[in-house]
């Protein structure tokens, strides 16, 4: 795919590492997170911090060559995009049959290798994920791999979601639909410069390295 340049780093990327912007009617700037709105179109960097950037420079006027208007509560609507956007992955990749819930089961999936990614609620026990990181640890030293957790969700938001209650543990698995929500995570994890968990697999290859 061609590449796009960041409005406010006016660094080069791959229109899946930005977000297209365009204007509304009302000339309100807009999140096009789909690529598909019609009218000229401008891109930052999928980051939080990016578009607060532009937004406060007013960068988008100059790029879209408009008097347009970014909403002062911008990067909080693109935050509640992304939100939404995984969490309706979620929700696919579940009825599918793509998602593992509740601790055991979870534990069962990173074990046996059908895991791509774990999810912890915010209001996880440091008990359970430390279980699970064990777990985690034990697998990526197996297939030699990392396998990531992300703490992005509240516990209503991964039961909601999953149409489940007292969601607090769940885990991806190796399946189309599993990896389709794995890419919204990663998106929303980027965006808020929330980096995976990924010291156990790490400390995993590191003592592969070792030995």
């Amino acid at each position: 795919m061609k590449e796009r340049t960041c409005i406010v780093t006016r660094a080069h990327g791959q229109p899946g590492d930005l977000i297209r912007f365009v204007a509304a009617p009302d000339g309100t700037v807009v999140a096009d997170l789909k690529r598909n709105l019609p009218g000229r179109g401008c891109w930052v960097g999928a980051e939080r911090k990016l578009v607060e950037k532009a937004a406060a420079k007013n960068l988008f006027a100059r790029a879209l060559k408009a008097p347009v208007k970014a909403p002062p509560d911008l990067a909080e609507q693109v935050d509640s995009l992304l939100l939404r956007t995984a969490l309706g992955a979620l929700g696919l990749a579940r009825k599918a049959g793509a998602v593992a819930l509740g601790a055991t089961k979870v534990e069962t999936a990173v074990r046996g290798g059908k895991a791509i990614a774990v999810l912890h609620a915010r209001e996880a026990s440091e008990d359970g994920v430390r279980k699970l990181a064990a777990a985690r640890k034990a697998a990526a030293h197996a297939a030699k791999r990392q396998l990531p957790a992300y703490r992005l969700f509240s516990e209503a938001e991964l039961s909601l979601s999953l149409g489940a209650t007292n969601v607090i543990h769940a885990a991806l698995l190796d399946r189309g639909p599993g990896e389709a929500a794995l890419r919204r995570i990663e998106a929303l994890a980027r965006y808020r410069d929330a980096a995976p968990d990924i010291e156990a697999s790490s400390a995993a290859d590191a003592a592969e390295d070792v030995e």
